[in-house]
């Protein structure tokens, strides 16, 4: 059984792969002949390295002229030019000083010998080990340092645009040279590429910076607060407080308990559970504190025979992720196999100090906001619990009308145990096993990518896509085999004997502060019912109505439902295009006949008028809307 999930999981890995290689070669392919063409413009350009990446590929490249977009048009016209003249792509393995020599004539990375050497070149041949092949990839008078693969000819490269231009250093390294780094897009044909710049359009559109100001969110204040610090305003909270009320609901029903811990931590805590050696780079520096020592005898203020504090220097953490104190939790008390899964539930906040460079408005971020959760659990266990995270997921796909999404089962690299991995390969093996056999057996769409595990163990990471087809990461479930022994958690098994537990680190709606901003995007700011910040605006036609209007409003408002009356002087054509340029989800227009009749003519955003409804069944329909979350 074990071996065939594996073999399983081997093809859907391989699969996967080649279904994504083609493509990745069309665009590895489209920067070669992207960099012949910028040498038939500048030949004295120098280049370095030229990858596919996600929708393109880019080229970093030295050189005197400053490229701009401006350039883009002949850059373009001469790559026509080489897929027009469908050169193929040759390869030639050399050695490795034939490849030392060549770099050194400059014919690397060229149409033809040089004075000067390729010298990034000669750097990115430094970095292929000993004993391994050394290939170039020959088109037309290009040759370039390349294990490949490409296409078999320039004319197969399919539709290509430049994008842009940025900076980057060689090598990713600040003290080495600054490159110019030359984007496009590449696709298969010319109708995909034209669908990618449409989406591109409309996510523009949906930004959620964008959308997050214009409707009032949240705001960054980076002079008085600090960078990736979003401070809520009133209509963004509304939102965050009904994903946190949605996480509790649900966990409650599922048999979570509530847990609460603090902000901060001693240095202790994060040096047990092996945080601080491996992500201490993403934690903010330490308050370093002179506190008491160990054995201080307690006395009343002032009491002169208590024993005199020895003062000691301590360090504490902002708190960047909730495992380590959930674990304190389990630890506080005996725990028997009848308390088993104990799963621990926290809506808190922790900090991590992303790179100032790295932050991107909501989706990345140094205070986190994240419906966390624990469940310690016996290995018999294990498959109904991972089993049942992964069927919270699905129940909020479904609720948010996610429709495309995937599981990124990753696993660890045996080569880099005791490095990158907790150095266990057994315990590696058999819950990477178990992850696999959930996983099948729940026919649930995942791919399988090695070498991305969490240190402590194996991990599914949840890819989403928006409805314009934007991939996001949003959460997380993982397996954490070798944390709980550090901290000598265990409970009282049958046999008397003390065990330690597993634990499922999980957290299906991922850090609010993302999903918020993939929500604002996913519905462009057109929220449903139950989520839109004004969930109600009632509209009276003339002042007459106004009393009815609020009479209407406070049986709502006594409901919960956020409500509001526009009772201004405004035509009731000026009222609904506001309401609709707020984004307000309901509105209940109320003229001389509705008010005489008991009822209401309903329109809703962004679908127009529903037609003219009794009172209580548009108000209970309300009520039903909100409480079925309905999308």
């Amino acid at each position: 059984m074990e071996a065939n999930i594996t073999q399983q999981a081997e093809r859907k890995t391989l699969d996967e792969r080649n279904r994504m290689t083609e493509l990745e070669r069309l665009r590895h392919s489209c920067a070669h002949v992207m960099a012949t063409a910028i040498l038939r413009l500048w030949p004295e350009a120098q280049f370095a390295s030229g990858p596919a990446v996600e929708n393109g590929f880019y080229y970093d490249v030295e050189l005197p002229h400053r490229i701009t977009p401006e350039d883009f048009a002949a850059i373009e016209g001469e790559m026509k030019k080489e897929v027009k003249a469908n050169h193929p792509f040759e390869k030639l393995v050399v050695s490795r000083e034939q490849a030392i020599k060549d770099a050194q004539s400059g014919r690397l990375g060229a149409l033809s010998e040089r004075p000067a050497p390729s010298r990034f070149k000669l750097g990115n041949l430094e970095d292929i080990p000993e004993g391994e092949p050394i290939s170039y990839f020959k088109n037309g008078d290009f040759i370039d340092l390349c294990a490949g693969p490409h296409v078999m000819r320039t004319g197969n490269i399919g539709a290509f645009k430049l994008t842009s231009v940025a900076s980057a250093y060689y090598k990713g390294d600040e003290r080495n040279p600054q490159l110019q780094r030359i984007y496009g897009a590449a696709f298969k044909n010319k109708t995909e590429m034209e669908a990618y710049f449409a989406m591109l359009e409309e996510a523009k559109r949906r930004d959620h910076r964008k959308l997050g100001s214009e409707m009032g969110l949240y705001t960054i204040d980076t002079e008085y607060v600090g960078p990736g610090l979003p401070l809520w305003l009133p209509s963004g909270a509304i939102i965050a407080e009904e994903l946190e009320k949605l996480a509790k609901e649900t966990e409650f029903l599922a048999g979570y308990l509530p847990v609460k811990t603090p902000h901060i931590a001693k240095q202790k805590m994060y040096l047990t559970s092996g945080h601080i050696p491996l992500y201490l780079e993403s934690m903010f520096p330490p308050m370093e504190l002179a506190e008491a020592g160990e054995g201080e005898r307690p006395g009343e203020p002032g009491d002169a025979s208590a024993t005199p504090r020895a003062e000691a220097s301590t360090k504490y953490y902002l708190k960047a992720m909730n495992c380590p104190h959930h674990h304190r939790i389990f630890a506080a008390q005996p725990r028997s196999y009848r308390d088993l899964p104990l799963r621990l539930a926290e809506y808190g906040t922790c900090y991590r100090y992303e790179q100032s460079g790295e932050l991107i408005g909501l989706m990345r971020v140094r205070s986190l906001s994240m419906n966390d959760a624990h469940i310690y659990c016996t290995p018999e266990q294990f498959a109904q619990e991972f089993n049942g995270v992964n069927e919270m997921y699905l129940k909020y796909f479904k609720i948010f009308g996610v429709e495309k999404y995937v599981m990124r089962f990753s696993t660890h690299d045996p080569s880099r145990l005791g490095q990158k991995f907790v150095d266990e390969p057994v315990l590696w093996k058999q819950t990477e096993d178990m992850v696999r056999r959930v996983l099948n057996e729940s026919g649930i769409n995942y791919i399988e990518v090695p070498n991305e595990a969490a240190f402590y163990g194996p991990k599914i990471d949840v890819q989403v896509w928006s409805v314009i087809g934007r991939e996001f990461t949003l959460a997380t479930n993982q397996v954490d085999f070798a944390v709980p022994s550090r901290f000598g958690l265990v409970y009282r098994d049958r046999d008397n004997t003390d065990k330690t537990p597993l634990c499922i680190h999980r957290a299906p709606l991922g850090t609010h502060e993302r999903f918020i901003g993939f929500l604002i995007e996913h519905y462009a700011g057109n929220f449903p019912l139950w989520l839109a910040p004004q969930q109600v605006r009632v509209l009276p036609v003339t002042d007459e109505q106004i009393g009815y209007a609020r009479s209407i409003a406070d049986e709502l408002h006594s409901q919960l439902v956020r409500v509001e009356v526009d009772a201004s002087g405004d035509k009731i054509r000026g009222k609904i295009q506001r309401a609709e340029l707020e984004k307000v989800n309901t509105m209940l227009v109320v003229g001389g006949r509705e008010q005489q009749a008991c009822a209401v003519a309903v329109r809703i955003h962004g679908k127009g008028d529903q037609g003219v409804k009794p009172r209580a069944e548009a108000v209970a329909g309300i009520f039903q809307a909100i409480k079925e979350r309905r999308a």
